[in-house]
């Protein structure tokens, strides 16, 4: 999961505590003005925009390969496919996390984000075809209903996750440990952990980044200029909290 940038509230002359993926794009957000809400309110409706989008393209993508059986034959025959989505949504993310100009210059971060979101769809939908539908179905109920809730929380609640990202990441080394154990010594019981322990943890990223997105009385948040990456993290949580549930 790549770091998000921030800001710290307590003092913006201070040098911020954990590596930043961009400092520059920071900006001070305590006790935000009415101009400062306004300007928050819109970039997180932006931010749902470019999800939703996001999340059309991916189902379309899962239903093409789920109901339609020329292309799913098609992938099957051409397994080249899926390794070119796979280098390509990897080349990609390496771009958007490390080029902070680029993921904010328009139009480039829009081509970007789509490449990246059509390669990870066309992933997705060859992954589902190892897979029956009411499963795929099912995945897909349970992963809406954990985002929502969690989306619900997240603004509601005073607690703040924002000060989690050094946890976290110990907790997703763990998981990516775990998961190489389980390649190699594959069980039920161990597998059905596994997954268990990747969508608690994704779901709490989801917590985390939906946080740093909402700004406010939160210690740490993320630029109204980061639109694109705010997206692809939430985008990359609900993703991953469905592909662990699927693989239960």
């Amino acid at each position: 999961m790549a770091e998000v940038p921030y800001q710290t509230m307590e003092n913006a002359s201070q040098v911020p505590k954990t590596t930043q993926l961009d400092p520059e794009s920071q900006v001070e957000i305590r006790g935000m003005s009415f101009s400062e809400e306004s300007i928050r309110k819109a970039f997180i409706r932006k931010v749902y925009l470019i999800l939703t989008v996001q999340l059309a393209i991916t189902m379309a993508f899962i239903s093409l390969f789920m109901y339609h059986a020329p292309a799913r034959i098609w992938t099957m025959q051409n397994p080249w496919v899926g390794t070119i989505a796979f280098v390509t949504m990897f080349a990609v993310l390496i771009i958007m996390a490390c080029c902070g100009e680029m993921r904010r210059k328009t139009p480039h971060n829009f081509i970007f984000l789509a490449m990246f979101t059509a390669a990870q769809g066309l992933m997705l939908g060859i992954v589902a075809t190892a897979y029956d539908s009411n499963e795929v179905l099912m995945a897909v109920g349970i992963t809406c209903a954990i985002c929502v809730g969690l989306t619900l929380f997240s603004f509601q609640t005073k607690w703040d996750f924002t000060v989690m990202g050094g946890f976290l990441f110990v907790g997703l080394l763990v998981v990516f440990i775990f998961g190489i154990i389980v390649a190699f010594f594959p069980g039920s019981a161990a597998s059905s952990v596994y997954s268990a322990c990747g969508a608690l943890l994704f779901s709490l990223y989801l917590i985390y980044d939906t946080q740093l997105m909402i700004g406010g009385n939160h210690k740490y948040s993320i630029s109204p200029e980061e639109y694109i990456f705010a997206a692809l993290n939430l985008y990359l949580d609900i993703i991953n909290i469905f592909l662990f549930i699927l693989r239960r």
